[in-house]
């Protein structure tokens, strides 16, 4: 006797206790987070830049699932190609052959850095981190990796040994002897590698925590001052690659970079399959798979699958065919710019930045006594409630999904799908024009919502 599954019977009867599963089974503090904040909604269905709710009512995404929907969702040329490969029933991960699609992928991911010669082909961002990181280590010889203040990394002990954020890192010590340096400063760079022990330094070329770009010129030379003293360049690009910030990669900004080690994850698959890619020179891989007995000395058990390999092939395809990247770039400098002539409207608005459709809205110390008092309450309370005050009103009333750029920070990060255009620039800019203006009332529901946030926060501590 079948018995057969039938996947949209168990959603249909089961669909509404989402909220009740996760908190018994799952994560416990989400929902119950997400029941405070207003954030409990129930979306139904997704596609390109925008979901609906049960009630039909249609939600702009800013968020893009943290950067995997770069082409935003359900693309159907991705979705094709996801059917294919399951209806042509490849002898997929026998784990002794050579199957087709992970060397095609490759080389056309590849092409995107031509200083770069392979790819290992992980899960996930913080598999490809790992990944740089055990490869840095053994083709130097050197125990210890660099990394910037803030950075944000993964959250594995490996990659969480270089995680810039303490509130990620408390409990979890001991980790690896990694050592942090301030973004942008060359000579504590300096400094560390004058030690000798350092094999790399890894670094996102725009933090996804706060939205803060390197400083322009510090890459070429921290890659000048890792060479000098034989240590690797390596560039977490798993939020920023990929188009994200108007070039494909954003290290490609800045002339004469060419990291050792590349690590893409993310929007690779177009949000459908866990994937991540770690890229590096010929002489890194050659050593770390130096012989036949070495083979599998970094290996992953769903790495290259090919469901995976032929997501990406099918994102890198549409991302040439449908200028997925001057999209990037031309629409997020229309919205950097018209969010950027707001500050002279808005006190509580302090600073707009970024690149591409990668935003960061940073709020501020407002002037006038009246809104300074409230600020003050707020700041008491905790730092980064009056961002959550933003959040919230733009998906309650306006139902746009955005998100605060980091815990403690008065900074909103705009990370949407790559495929928006004039029309969603309009409607953000307009939503968010009237949260500003509410703000700056004095007034109403939001303030009311602070108040909440700081009895919540005061709760917790």
């Amino acid at each position: 006797m079948t018995t057969e599954f039938d996947l949209g019977t168990l959603l249909a009867e089961r669909g509404a206790e989402r909220y009740e599963l996760h908190g018994k089974y799952l994560n416990h503090q989400l929902p119950r987070m997400l029941h405070t904040i207003g954030f409990d909604k129930f979306y139904d269905r997704g596609e390109g830049a925008h979901f609906w709710d049960a009630d039909g009512n249609d939600y702009l995404d800013m968020l893009a699932g943290f950067g995997v929907m770069g082409l935003g969702r359900h693309h159907p040329v991705v979705r094709k190609a996801l059917h294919d490969v399951l209806d042509a029933q490849l002898a997929d991960l026998t784990r002794f052959d050579c199957q087709p699609l992970p060397g095609l992928l490759a080389e056309k991911l590849l092409a995107h850095s031509p200083h770069l010669d392979r790819v290992f082909f992980g899960n996930s961002g913080t598999e490809a981190v790992e990944t740089a990181l055990k490869f840095a280590r053994y083709a130097t010889g050197r125990p210890r990796v660099l990394y910037c203040d803030h950075a944000f990394h993964g959250l594995t002990t490996g990659s969480l040994s270089v995680n810039g954020e303490s509130g990620f890192r408390d409990g979890f010590a001991p980790l690896l002897p990694d050592t942090p340096v301030p973004l942008g400063d060359l000579d504590a760079l300096a400094a560390e590698l004058a030690k000798g022990d350092v094999a790399a330094l890894i670094v996102e070329p725009i933090q996804g925590k706060g939205v803060h770009e390197a400083p322009p010129g510090y890459l070429r030379a921290a890659q000048e001052l890792l060479h000098r003293h034989k240590a690797l360049l390596v560039v977490d690009e798993v939020q920023t690659g990929l188009g994200r910030t108007g070039d494909f990669y954003a290290y490609q900004h800045e002339d004469g970079v060419e990291p050792d080690l590349v690590c893409v994850a993310k929007a690779l698959s177009g949000g459908y399959v866990p994937v991540g890619a770690t890229l590096g020179k010929d002489w890194i891989f050659k050593k770390v798979y130096s012989s036949m007995d070495r083979v599998l000395v970094h290996s992953a058990s769903f790495g290259s699958n090919a469901q995976a390999m032929a997501a990406g092939l099918a994102v890198l395809a549409v991302m040439e065919n449908e200028q997925i990247v001057a999209n990037a770039r031309l629409t997020g400098e229309l919205l950097k710019s018209r969010l950027a002539a707001l500050t002279d409207t808005y006190e509580l608005l302090a600073d707009v930045r970024g690149r591409g459709l990668m935003i960061g809205i940073e709020f501020g110390r407002p002037r006038s006594l009246k809104l300074r008092s409230r600020w003050t309450m707020l700041q008491a309370a905790r730092k980064g409630l009056f961002a959550q005050m933003v959040v919230v009103p733009l998906l309650q009333r306006h139902r746009i999904l955005t998100q605060v750029s980091g815990d403690h920070l008065e900074v909103i990060k705009l990370i949407p799908p790559l495929v928006i255009g004039e029309a969603e620039v309009d409607r953000f800019v307009e939503a968010f024009t009237a949260v500003m203006d509410e703000a700056h009332s004095g007034g109403g529901l939001m303030w009311d919502f602070g108040r909440t946030l700081v009895k919540q926060a005061v709760a917790n501590r």
